[in-house]
């Protein structure tokens, strides 16, 4: 897995509300090398857009896209047809907020969005799509020629005519098995975001690094908040402050998100065992393990697994 730089921290002075963090850690995403080369071997390969949307961001995400559909920008420039681009992109992100959904607008482009989570906080969504599934027809387009705004200039309908001709056309299959494609990549930016939260420490004081170290190196086995704040000679009341100031997570959701994020590690290998991994990485017993899962990861750790080596055969499969 790439190295992932942490998105500075926020001043307890002035704490961030929670969507400004979700904001913060999607911008810090789409900065991401892992990101940029994906967008860019996934738009190369299949010749779709594909963006990274923050929830609750009212844009278009697809038309900075080098691979939007032209089609779909010259709609969007009409008041009344823009608002129905938004107001879809509004219906899409409330859907998707625990798995891939996919929409078909009023041209009867189809597009879908995969839901980003760390546990069951939606910080955004994947998005592709501005596809047909289907020819297009004079008869559609005729439909569409009377939402749009009566004064439309004859030569801006023309261009508008030609790009929805122009709309790139994929069977029901390929869309399908896209939307497979950015689902696995969805898990692994929540991997990452949930990696950024644990590791989140620019401009943290000395004594949050050296309790970190000691956490990291000591979390496979029974760990208390009174060792490691006798570790850094702080009593444990002041600990938890300084600690949750300097990582924006208590002490128990830290070591929480650190062992389950090593379970996962486990779980790639399609052959590995839930309860040794959840053993091997500090949890006492499989019902503490099942329940901090299932708050942070949002979902059964079987769900998770299954669904990860689930989705990547359906993959292969297809392919």
């Amino acid at each position: 897995m790439q190295a992932i730089h942490a998105a500075p921290a926020q001043s307890s002075a002035a704490p961030a509300s929670a969507a400004e963090h979700n904001r913060a850690v999607i911008a810090h995403l789409q900065r991401s090398a892992v990101f940029q080369e994906y967008q860019s071997a996934f738009e190369t390969t299949t010749g779709l857009p594909l963006a990274l949307r923050a929830a609750g961001s009212f844009s278009f995400p697809l038309h900075g896209s080098k691979r939007a559909n032209p089609f779909c920008a010259l709609m969007a420039a009409s008041n009344r047809t823009c608002a129905a681009c938004l107001q879809l992109q509004q219906q899409v992100e409330e859907s998707a907020r625990t798995e891939a959904k996919s929409m078909q607008c009023f041209a009867g482009l189809n597009e879908a969005a995969v839901p980003v989570r760390v546990g069951e906080n939606v910080l955004g969504h994947l998005q592709t799509g501005q596809v047909l599934l289907r020819q297009p027809t004079e008869s559609g387009f005729k439909a569409l020629r009377r939402r749009m705004a009566a004064d439309t200039p004859a030569e801006q309908a023309g261009r508008i005519r030609a790009a929805y001709f122009k709309t790139r056309i994929v069977s029901r299959a390929q869309f399908d098995s896209v939307v497979r494609l950015l689902s696995i990549f969805a898990q692994h930016l929540s991997s990452i975001s949930n990696q950024m939260m644990v590791l989140e420490s620019t401009g943290e004081p000395p004594v949050v690094a050296k309790a970190r170290a000691f956490i990291h190196a000591r979390y496979t086995g029974e760990l208390s908040v009174t060792e490691v704040a006798r570790a850094v000679n702080m009593s444990t009341f002041y600990f938890c402050k300084v600690f949750k100031q300097g990582t924006g997570l208590t002490f128990t959701n830290y070591l929480a998100r650190l062992r389950v994020e090593a379970v996962k590690q486990h779980m790639l290998n399609p052959h590995a065992r839930i309860s040794e991994a959840a053993f091997a990485a500090g949890f006492q017993s499989l019902s503490q393990f099942n329940r901090v899962f299932r708050r942070i990861a949002g979902e059964a750790p079987t769900g998770y697994r299954g669904r990860l080596h689930g989705e990547h055969a359906a993959c292969a499969h297809a392919a």
